[in-house]
């Protein structure tokens, strides 16, 4: 296999996984009996849009109406749901406008009525609707506080679903004695409901969770009235009946891709679909392993190809970062590790385009990476250091770039071992 098949590979790889995301062709399969009466359409994430139409194109003679919010740039054109957009990772005024007027949906809903809620990653940020006295400005900032505290996905949603109207069940404590079907797109570990958008349509099973240390964590800036919302006693998630469908999930992206993998005569090996840690230290763990299959072959002979999603993370501190996501990092890393080892190519990406906040989905690693960087005059271990990967892979034209995808089951990373 020469070095442009390689990455041919990874990238028909990425493809595959993102492909086995599209609403056009999964939603339809986990859509409910269709309703005699009305179908109230809400939602939120980076897919809610794509989802909508795909929703539009499955049931053309069913009475839908409703609103679905998601990023800028990222709308679909549709002819009976109406979609908003708001920003994204950190909230803003439509976003919050778009919340109260899913919440005054859901409300307005009679027991004869389906609301179907179209819910995928980004959705939390996108539908934002603090609970009081918290202000947008508040929220903001909490949001400000998260994306650099490099707290795992799973703190971020226990503290998002505590301090809003809508996530933690408030958009089914709204729709009433309606019937409510969710379909969710997932992006995060374990795909739990809870977690996804912080679980508008499912009970908070953190409800009454001591969250002091995720004050603590967060230090003096997290505004007064946020800690004070933590701190204070809560009471225990009412209950409600739950129909939840995932349409589609980190996992089969996952086989999706090794399928790829086994067309061209490579072995995958599949290393879980929710790894999380910093991404620096994935890059490290991962370079070992990957050394151990082409030294070794173990735990698997080349050619191969090591598979995982799931979500890192990125704790930047004090200091002002560079440019850079996650997956650019975890590949920066990973070439330190790999030391221009010679049979050993990687690609890692998020599946929704973006990579952190930048333009990239993420990027390709090659053997010759380090190399080409030096001959550059690009310094990529003090790169690391100032989390300025993107940078790097820029100036060497290695970036992947998709634009926004409309999925987004979260991150994906292939080693192939030659």
């Amino acid at each position: 296999m020469t070095p442009a098949d390689a990455q041919s590979l990874l990238r028909r790889m990425f493809d595959a996984a993102i492909a086995a995301a599209d609403p056009s062709t999964v939603l339809a399969r986990h859509l409910p009996e269709k309703p005699a009466g009305r179908c109230i359409v809400v939602g939120a994430g980076k897919s809610a849009a794509a989802m909508a139409r795909a929703l539009e194109q499955a049931w053309p003679d069913v009475d839908l109406s409703g609103v679905v919010v998601t990023r800028y740039g990222h709308a679909v054109p549709t002819e009976r749901i109406t979609v908003r957009e708001a920003a994204h990772p950190v909230p803003d005024a439509a976003g919050e406008q778009a919340a109260r007027e899913i919440l005054q949906l859901a409300s307005a809903a009679t027991e004869d009525d389906l609301i179907l809620a179209l819910i995928s990653g980004g959705g939390s940020a996108l539908m934002s609707l603090p609970l009081p006295p918290l202000t947008a400005t508040d929220k903001a900032e909490v949001n400000r506080l998260l994306l650099a505290s490099g707290l795992a996905i799973d703190d971020m949603n226990r503290l998002r679903r505590r301090l809003s109207q809508i996530k933690g069940g408030g958009l089914a404590r709204a729709a009433g004695k309606a019937r409510l079907v969710t379909l969710a797109i997932s992006d995060v570990p374990g795909d739990d409901p809870a977690a996804i958008a912080s679980g508008p349509t499912v009970p908070d099973p953190t409800a009454q969770q001591d969250l002091s240390y995720l004050v603590a964590r967060l230090g003096p800036s997290l505004p007064k009235a946020a800690r004070d919302l933590l701190l204070a006693p809560a009471d225990p998630a009412p209950e409600f009946a739950v129909d939840y469908r995932l349409i589609a999930t980190p996992q089969m992206s996952l086989e999706a891709a090794a399928d790829v993998a086994r067309a061209a005569g490579v072995t995958p090996l599949l290393l879980g679909d929710a790894l999380e840690g910093e991404a620096r230290e994935m890059g490290i763990v991962m370079g070992g392993i990957a050394r151990a299959v082409a030294s070794h072959g173990t735990p698997l002979a080349a050619p191969a190809v090591l598979l995982s999603g799931g979500e890192t993370t990125v704790t930047i501190g004090e200091a002002k970062p560079g440019r850079g996501g996650r997956n650019t990092e975890f590949l920066l890393s990973l070439a330190h590790s790999l030391a221009a080892h010679p049979q050993i190519y990687a690609l890692a990406g998020d599946t929704d385009g973006i990579d952190g906040t930048e333009d990239a989905a993420g990027a390709i690693l090659t053997p010759d990476t380090l190399a080409r960087a030096a001959a550059a005059e690009l310094t990529p271990s003090a790169a690391l250091a100032a989390h300025d990967s993107y940078s790097v892979f820029d100036a060497l034209g290695d970036l992947i770039r998709t634009g926004p995808t409309l999925t987004n089951v979260n991150d994906f990373r292939a080693i192939l071992v030659l």
